[in-house]
């Protein structure tokens, strides 16, 4: 079977991985981004040195739907394409020049939770349990016949580093029988219960500004969420701009007068915030950058460093 991978992230090393290793799969090429657009995904990778190793040809392109990207994919042939770790959406010219068909990766539950920034959604839902899984590309949004699932449990502190880590692991461990049943010329299908879909919309940096007059619980998850491998919760003093990493909600007992967003507590390593429910949170790990000029609603003063 010959092969075209797309992607910029772990999942497509994973997968680039998983293809060279495949003994009845041949890949011929990886598309990944150009190095001056490695901001399009906070976790982007260079696969250029893997892809050398696995003998595959490297493609860099800003658009995989552009005329001069699927002029190399009709020269390559493939029978089909893998698209995982890749935002753009798959043009119809695109899906016609695979041959047998494009198989996807969404690192959610489908039919739950289809479209963008699940990983934070998983979590900002509070939802229990996730699952990889891989599917053939239709003409909907992750809506195609599912390949494989993979299900496990969230913990109580799951974060946003560790949920994608889950993910990256199961995303390995199924990947190559599916290859496997694909290259037998009859996967397993499974038709997804439309009556189940939900739906997940594009986050943005801003939408991690955190609101101090929320309860404790929902800023911690919030800050769960958002952090490594994405850009972070964030609130601002001044004209600093304030991104939390580490946080854990905690009881105040003598502090009902102050206001929420106050910092009431400091010590060496960390430092105590007031929320809107009464409850603290406090923050063991942060990092600050100058931003000239955030806009007026992101001043918070009264603001989280301000006591």
């Amino acid at each position: 079977m010959r092969a075209i991978l797309i992607g910029a992230v772990e999942s497509t090393r994973i997968a680039l991985r998983c293809l060279a290793a495949a003994p009845r799969w041949d890949l011929a090429a990886v598309f990944t981004l150009p190095l001056d657009l490695a901001s399009r995904h906070s976790d982007f990778i260079d696969l250029a040195a893997e892809t050398e190793k696995a003998g595959s040809r490297i493609v860099r392109v800003k658009n995989i739907n552009s005329e001069a990207a699927l002029a190399v994919i009709h020269d390559i042939a493939p029978d089909y394409i893998f698209v995982i770790g890749w935002s753009q959406i798959c043009g119809e010219q695109f899906m016609a020049s695979a041959k047998r068909g494009v198989v996807g990766y969404h690192p959610a539950p489908l039919p739950r939770l289809r479209g963008r920034a699940v990983i934070p959604w998983t979590i900002l839902l509070d939802e229990p349990i996730s699952a990889s899984s891989l599917f053939l590309i239709d003409a909907g949004v992750d809506s195609g016949p599912l390949l494989a699932q993979r299900y496990f449990h969230l913990a109580p502190d799951e974060t946003a580093a560790t949920l994608y880590a889950k993910h990256m692991a199961k995303l390995e461990e199924m990947l190559p029988g599916v290859l496997d049943d694909i290259a037998s010329g009859a996967p397993a299908l499974s038709v997804q219960d439309e009556r189940c879909a939900t739906y997940a919309a594009r986050r943005r940096p801003e939408d991690a500004l955190i609101d101090w007059a929320q309860p404790a619980s929902l800023i911690w998850r919030c800050v769960r969420a958002c952090g490594d491998p994405y850009p972070g919760a964030w609130t601002s003093l001044g004209g600093d701009r304030i991104t939390i990493e580490a946080a854990v909600p905690v009881p105040l007992g003598h502090h009902a007068a102050a206001m929420s967003g106050q910092v009431v507590e400091r010590t060496g390593e960390s430092f105590t915030v007031k929320c809107g429910d009464g409850q603290g949170l406090r923050v063991t790990q942060w990092r600050t950058a100058r931003e000239a000029p955030l806009p007026n609603h992101a001043i918070l003063g009264r603001d989280a460093a301000a006591a």
